[in-house]
């Protein structure tokens, strides 16, 4: 028997879809039903690395870890990493099959993903009871309607209810609903089951009119209206979010401050969560017009466009002075393409990843970095070996985290490595990771996720206090970053559950609610 489904649309992108199936991946997992989540194409920087060693989106990988479910390329079969204007890499079951500029894939290629969608949403109704099911951008993309692959057409393949979704934050809200249902087909209109008002501050009492409005205007019901939700933690698919932002711009007085240098094309900034939630930290984000200061260590994150994006901050001036503040005593930290950046020199002679063949580097590690045709994907496990203030600390932790560059990278004399991977996708190995300068004040990894293992991020953090005159802080009793996820999808689940009318979600499933 196939798995039930439903799907959550958007009027807009950055709605909420990716938050709201969460939600009800972790409410349906709660009441008893296996269920899996699915977003046939995703467009997105933040990736990650299944077991099997398989590329998908990170907004997948979140639904899955809220379902009680191992993230598989299943749930996201083709995945698309922009590389410049109108270009993307196209990631189709955990593998790259190639950059394509947008025209090629909408009008080639997308036809041969269809069969991949078809073959992997039917593989996962087979092996759960329901399929939570997100769209992207908004189905009433006119010029679209007729190659997309991941809205209306997907609904329609999997005979699905659809929950339009509206972020009222923005404003406009009741507009865009009214608007997307009138420029839809009359037959893809009928499938929009329900309409969900996201992201609601305010008194819900005074909203109860616009509510009537829609659903007289539309003929469809208000399936819920959520408020919006401060005080836990759900990863942003492909953005920092705003409020990590908005905390950059007015940050609050902590003991350490971290800085992390937002690339125009970061990726994987979910490296920097568990920083982020830490008690005595400020995390700052600094883009172009935010002022660098003297934060106590500098980190580089990865980027899709590693060389293009080590142009623009030497275009910036931010280079200049990332390696003035490195001369002055501050620490850097480079993750991926950031830990390429620190090095000598970066060449990509196969135009892998730029049309820049070969650009120097930052000259903070004795590194050179060469972008190979194969990208390397990965799981590993590995320990600290690395000398100096930063890592000597933590000498012999383990560390769990995963590996997406297509650069390889060669030591110099003056380097040594800073992580030893002893795992690769459950294979014992026997590699060296990264590097770290010979005073130690400057390292960088392959490994993203570092941050994640508890006892090495306050092993971290500690050491930056020492280096400031404060006193280490224990772990205590604290709950470690990944039972606060858990936490925090519980939290979630609650808050969305009662906005929302669960009964009339099961009877668009017709399944008879909690087991």
């Amino acid at each position: 028997m196939l798995a039930k489904t439903i799907m959550v649309q958007g009027t807009a992108s950055h709605v909420g879809k990716s938050v709201l199936v969460a939600a009800l991946c972790r409410i349906f997992y709660q009441d008893g039903y296996r269920v899996a989540p699915f977003k046939s194409q995703n467009m997105a920087l933040n990736s990650f690395v299944t077991r099997e060693g398989g590329e998908m989106g990170r907004a997948q990988v979140v639904q899955a870890e809220a379902a009680g479910v191992e993230p598989h390329v299943d749930m996201n079969p083709i995945l698309l990493k922009p590389t410049g204007q109108a270009s993307s890499q196209v990631i189709v079951l955990g593998r790259p099959v190639g950059n394509l500029s947008a025209q090629e894939y909408h009008n080639g290629y997308a036809r041969k993903a269809w069969d991949v969608i078809c073959g992997a949403l039917d593989r996962l109704r087979r092996q759960y009871d329901i399929v939570a099911i997100e769209g992207a951008g908004s189905p009433a993309e006119v010029n679209l309607q007729n190659t997309e692959i991941v809205n209306m057409r997907v609904a329609r393949l999997a005979g699905a209810p659809v929950l339009l979704t509206a972020d009222i934050d923005k404003g406009g809200a009741l507009a865009s609903v009214v608007g997307t249902l009138e420029l839809l087909p009359e037959e893809d209109r009928r499938r929009v089951a329900g309409i969900i008002i996201n992201k609601f501050r305010g008194d819900l009492k005074l909203f109860q009119p616009a509510v009537d409005f829609l659903e007289e205007r539309t003929g469809i019901p208000v399936a819920g209206v959520v408020p919006y939700f401060q005080g836990f933690r759900v990863q942003e698919e492909d953005t920092v979010s705003e409020e990590s932002l908005r905390k950059s711009r007015s940050p609050v007085k902590r003991e350490v401050e971290i800085a992390v240098i937002h690339l125009p094309h970061i990726s994987n900034f979910t490296d920097f969560d568990a920083l982020e939630d830490e008690p005595d930290v400020n995390l700052r984000y600094i883009g172009r017009g935010t002022p660098l200061g003297r934060p106590d260590v500098i980190i580089i994150p990865g980027s899709k466009n590693t060389i293009e994006d080590l142009v623009a901050l030497k275009r910036s001036g931010m280079a200049g002075e990332i390696c003035r503040l490195n001369r002055e005593g501050v620490p850097v930290v480079g993750v991926c393409g950031g830990f390429q950046m620190l090095g000598r020199e970066l060449s990509d002679p196969l135009g892998t990843e730029s049309a820049v063949p070969r650009v120097e580097g930052l000259g903070l590690l004795d590194i050179v970095t060469t972008f190979a045709r194969e990208k390397v994907t990965t799981q590993v496990q590995a320990r600290v070996v690395g000398a100096g203030p930063l890592l000597s600390p933590a000498s012999g932790q383990t560390i769990a985290g995963y590996e997406i560059h297509m650069g390889r990278t060669r030591l110099g004399h003056t380097s040594s490595p800073a992580f030893h991977i002893f795992t690769r996708s459950g294979e014992t190995v026997d590699c060296p990771d990264g590097a770290v300068r010979e005073d130690g004040l400057v390292f960088g990894t392959y490994i993203h996720g570092l941050f994640d293992a508890d006892g090495f991020r306050r092993q971290f953090i500690n050491t930056l206090r020492i280096r400031k005159g404060l006193a280490p802080l224990e772990e205590g009793e604290r709950t470690g970053h990944q039972e606060q996820r858990q936490r925090d999808y519980d939290r979630l689940a609650a808050h969305v559950r009662g906005s929302l009318d669960m009964g009339l979600i099961y009877r668009l499933l017709d399944l008879p609610g909690p087991r």
